[in-house]
């Protein structure tokens, strides 16, 4: 089967390679890879940035959807042919992927099997930070940074699911259309220098929840337009820098400050993860929730699928397919 594998963790020294086709072990299983999602994680994991190092050789790609071929001694749980997910430290940018079947979900047949990886990640992590540590309701308002990111996506729509007003910040007029094209009630372009003040015109007592995957210089202005007793959610570093923050806002403001780590959601409350997972992918295959825009590549070209995730200005979730369905597809 074709991998790209690194030896090092720098992109230079990824290439795809020929292995052998894995064997599933005792509570293993096999699954033929239909798509992998990159996200923010897969880019520093790459470059030996993650808090977590994986061994070497190293195959990126954590986010799987594909179709079971093969299963191991004492797996109940699944069978050949079955539509699957899985999130995993890596594996994802190759032909076959071996994991426990108890980190595996069925993907409804409703939705593809690329979409189900694309919202992965992103869905649950935004459903996590809106909901159990923001503690969102239909009577707050919402803001979100980073408007374009696919976290920022993800929880815009299920803000507006559950009755919320939004009010979407990002630097491009794209990102924002996009942000009312989900339901954001209100935009602001987080760029200009007077940024603070188009917030309070239309949201003058503050708000009550912020998301944040940017961090960086958007950290303290953002945490200074909370309500009173309002939540502030750090999903993310994506501005690059990690920001401080003087404490007394938090006791001016009468305000919390809530890491939102995702692992430690899945790893403690594995039960919750999983109907938390269910239900987004049901609420998808229902067309209740949009799936989040792609860019397309095919395994042969992971390298640029790995480079895209750099970019900035790039609208839409990293998928990598496999020769058969980048073909059909028409990458």
């Amino acid at each position: 089967m074709r991998s790209f594998l690194g030896t090092a963790f720098e992109l230079d020294s990824f290439a795809i390679v020929d292995r052998p086709v894995p064997e599933p072990g005792p509570g293993q299983l096999r699954i033929r890879i239909a798509a992998a999602a990159l996200g923010f994680v897969d880019g520093l994991m790459i470059q030996g940035r993650y808090q977590i190092k994986p061994p070497l050789p190293y195959v990126p790609g954590g986010e799987i959807a594909g179709v079971v071929d093969a299963v191991g001694r004492d797996v109940t749980s699944h069978a050949v042919g079955q539509s699957v997910v899985t999130w995993q430290l890596g594996g994802g940018l190759a032909e076959h992927v071996v994991v426990d079947a108890v980190e595996v979900d069925t993907v409804p047949d409703e939705l593809s099997l690329p979409m189900a990886a694309a919202m992965l990640v992103d869905f649950q992590t935004a459903h996590y930070a809106l909901f159990d540590q923001g503690r969102l309701t239909a009577a707050d308002t919402l803001l979100v940074l980073g408007a374009g990111g696919a976290v920022a996506s993800a929880a815009i729509q299920l803000a507006v699911h559950t009755g919320a007003r939004v009010i979407a910040a990002a630097a491009s007029e794209q990102k924002r259309d996009a942000a009312y094209e989900l339901g954001a009630m209100q935009t602001i372009d987080y760029s200009l220098p007077n940024w603070r003040e188009a917030l309070k015109k239309v949201a003058p007592e503050g708000v009550d929840v912020v998301l944040d995957p940017v961090g960086a210089s958007m950290l303290e202005p953002a945490f200074r337009s909370l309500a009173k007793g309002g939540r502030y959610l750090v999903v993310g570093f994506a501005g690059g820098a990690i920001p401080s923050l003087p404490v007394n806002l938090a006791l001016l403001k009468n305000a919390t400050l809530h890491g939102v780590d995702i692992r430690y959601f899945l790893a403690s409350r594995p039960k919750l993860a999983r109907r938390v997972r269910n239900a987004l992918f049901a609420m998808a295959a229902r067309g209740d929730l949009q799936p989040p825009a792609t860019i397309t590549f095919a395994l042969e070209n992971a390298r640029c699928a790995v480079e895209a995730i750099y970019e900035r200005d790039r609208r839409g979730k990293v998928l990598v397919l496999p020769r058969a369905l980048a073909h059909e597809m028409q990458i």
